[in-house]
Formats: structure tokens, sequence, C-alpha cells
């Protein structure tokens, strides 16, 4: 398993959390539960106060995975995802 940082981006315009049905779908995306049954463990998840921008901690065996799981977020905006590393880790072998 690896480390990876999912950073999904979408405007005000394409907020799903305008539309209930659409929201809670992609909520079950950051369900802890259902990402193990695909593979995905998830550290933690955060929004930006009013920037419309989500940040999800994963461990997954590789970035495809997590591409593939995260897909119905491109549906509003985008998806990015960077291989991560733990602050220890950095520090341990002396560069980001």
């Amino acid at each position: 398993m690896s480390l990876f940082v999912a950073e999904h981006k979408h405007t005000g315009e394409t907020c799903p959390a305008k539309v209930p049905q659409m929201a809670y779908g992609l909520l079950q995306l950051v369900d802890h539960a259902n990402a193990r049954r695909s593979g995905i463990v998830i550290h933690g998840d955060a929004v930006a106060n009013g920037k419309h921008h989500l940040y999800v901690i994963v461990d997954a065996s590789d970035e495809e995975a997590v591409k593939n799981y995260f897909a119905p977020f491109r549906r509003f905006g985008t998806l990015k995802v960077t291989a991560a590393s733990h602050c220890e880790q950095v520090v341990g072998r002396g560069h980001c």
C-alpha cells in the first residue's frame, strides 16, 4: 500500500452539495467502510470552507486505483491524485 492525496475541485455552480441525492452519493465514496471494500484505506478527508476543494488522504495499491475509485467526482470538476509520504518518512530520508 502507498500513500496518496486525492484532490477534487469544482465551482460554486457545479457544487454537488446543492443536489442532495448527488451529494449523498459522493459522500458514500468518502465512507471508510465503502472505500475499504474497494481496497482503499481513507485516513482523513476535509473540504476547504467556501473553496469547493476536497482533500482525501488514502492508502491504496497504486495511483490508478485511487483515480478509478474517486472518478465520479470528475463529473463535477477536477480530480488530481498525488503520491505522498508521511512527515516522518520525509525527515528520515532527508528530502521531500
